[in-house]
């Protein structure tokens, strides 16, 4: 099964450059520095599967082309996370259904709450509100997107229990600083890992690049991408900090597997 998954933005809650600031990062001229909000989706013969919809989803969208929309799979519901729900009407309006969204029951309670106009509580509809069928998944039990098989990954974001995902031999793993021991499991005979990896210094919610770094060569993949990625990291300056077969993420950057998960 062939699997590919395109980074949408590869930034922190802020994007980079942050507002104001005139730090290296934000003022550098090298494209990979400019970070939207953090989401990704993967892409598997003609389905596509969103994860998140962040709070730059339109443009991300606008970006890339994208049309279609078969399901979204949030990890966590912190506004960078799904700050462009609002934005998933227009494609209720070109495919003409409900959008399918999978996660925890908080994340989904929580949506509910911040767009509770979309879920029954709107006076008037205005220029529309979107449409969504949501799915309750536990960690660790796979479910299908279509015809794709998904697997949630049980991660911690501070004392907050959210998810990754894993399709195929590609897993996402965003907004964490723990792994539990159970969740290794998950992570077995990986080709691709996208993984955390804020800044140098610590974080009380997400993983330091060193420990970043240690953490993915525990899980072994053959190659891993670091994003959610702050502005105090450069992209050329500090990937010689990398070892061999680890890089840093950028927004556009397209990684594809031909291998299935057990290959």
């Amino acid at each position: 099964m062939e699997v590919s998954l395109l980074m949408l933005g590869t930034g922190t809650s802020q994007g980079v450059p942050a507002i104001g600031c005139r730090c290296a990062t934000c003022s550098s001229s090298d494209p990979r520095d400019n970070r939207l909000r953090p989401s990704a989706c993967f892409m598997c013969d003609s389905v596509t599967i969103l994860i998140d919809t962040s709070s730059d989803f339109r443009q991300q969208m606008l970006r890339h082309g994208i049309r279609h929309i078969d399901g979204v799979l949030y990890t966590h519901h912190h506004f960078d996370h799904i700050g462009g729900f609002d934005d998933l009407r227009q494609f209720n309006y070109l495919q003409q259904s409900a959008m399918r969204l999978y996660g925890l029951g908080e994340t989904l309670d929580e949506l509910r709450l911040t767009y509770r106009y979309a879920f029954g509580d709107a006076l008037q509809a205005g220029g529309g509100v979107p449409s969504a069928i949501l799915h309750r998944v536990e960690g660790g039990a796979p479910f299908t997107v279509e015809s794709v098989p998904v697997t949630p990954i049980p991660v911690m974001h501070g004392v907050l229990p959210i998810l990754g995902y894993r399709v195929g031999s590609i897993a996402y793993l965003t907004d964490t600083n723990y792994i539990p021991e159970s969740s290794y499991a998950l992570l077995e005979n990986l080709d691709v890992l996208v993984l955390d990896a804020l800044r140098h210094t610590d974080h009380p919610t997400h993983f330091r690049l060193e420990d970043a770094i240690e953490t993915a060569r525990r899980i072994g993949a053959r190659k891993t991408y670091f994003t959610h990625i702050a502005h105090d990291m450069m992209h050329e300056r500090d990937s010689v900090l990398l070892p061999e077969n680890m890089e840093f993420s950028y927004d556009g950057l397209l990684i594809t597997s031909k291998r299935g998960s057990h290959d």
